[in-house]
């Protein structure tokens, strides 16, 4: 069997920044653990895969370690190449998941907009070993969403969090968030997910869908501009529309090959 993959380096402007994916258009649904090698073999933090419907698009993402709920710098990677590769006169990409719901990607002059899910993370209590993972003493507060949501002082603290990945891998959740108020963005943020092979994921469309909605009720505006802060840094321009974020960004293509398994 031979598949044709491309990798993507998505909220970027350039190769090397951003959030490198790698998308694999199916003509026909391969087998689930087939599917998992690929991901543990490219080693990326996320390998897209999707099958053409006539809703759309049917979508499901893996990490290295297992299949995951929702991913948006795959999702956005995903509508560059049907933008570029396999429908160039589409504009709206419709996409239907195992348990996300549907999505939509937009692509116009070059820019890609993601519609997703909103998840306000709400209160809980702080795990013992949470903050610790973080290399922090205290934290403004400490919400759920899918993964634990850590509200830190200012950019420089998120900036400074230098995570024990083997103590995070203990917690009882997929990864953790860590955020804050920015200087030259509206809000700043990092995210880890060391139980899914991820010890520092680039950019993080899928923990916008946290981070815009509180930010938004706490800054009392709809629009952000927001900056992910891992060392290859990413940008989105997002926007929360009623239970909607919105997630603007470019892509970039960096490779296109064939895999035979």
């Amino acid at each position: 069997m031979k598949l044709t993959i491309y990798q993507v380096d998505a909220f970027a402007e350039k190769v090397f920044k951003g959030n490198p994916a790698a998308v694999i258009p199916l003509e026909d649904w391969i087998d689930d653990n087939l599917m998992q090698q690929i991901a543990m073999e490219n080693n990326l933090s996320e390998t897209v895969f999707f099958v053409k419907t006539d809703a759309g698009y049917h979508i499901r993402w893996f990490t290295p370690e297992y299949e995951i709920d929702l991913c948006g710098h795959a999702t956005l990677a995903s509508a560059y190449i049907i933008k570029n590769f396999l429908e160039p006169h589409i504009v709206d990409i419709h996409f239907t998941t195992e348990k996300a719901g549907p999505l939509k990607a937009t692509a116009k002059d070059g820019l890609y907009t993601l519609d997703f899910p909103a998840r306000m993370p709400e209160q809980c209590d702080t795990p013992e070993k949470l903050l610790p993972s973080l290399g922090v003493s205290t934290a403004v507060e400490v919400l759920r969403s899918r993964d634990y949501f850590v509200v830190l002082p200012n950019e420089e603290a998120v900036r400074n969090v230098e995570p024990d990945y083997t103590l995070m891998s203990e917690l009882d959740t997929i990864g953790v968030i860590v955020t804050a108020k920015g200087h030259d963005a509206d809000v700043v943020s990092r995210c880890f997910y060391p139980g899914a092979g991820i010890p520092e994921d680039p950019v993080t469309g899928s923990a916008h869908c946290n981070v815009v909605p509180y930010w938004s009720e706490k800054l009392h505006k709809t629009k952000l501009f927001c900056q992910q802060l891992s060392p290859r840094g990413g940008d989105l321009q997002c926007e929360l529309v009623g239970d909607r974020v919105l997630m603007s960004g470019k892509c970039v293509l960096f490779m296109r090959g064939e895999i035979t398994v």
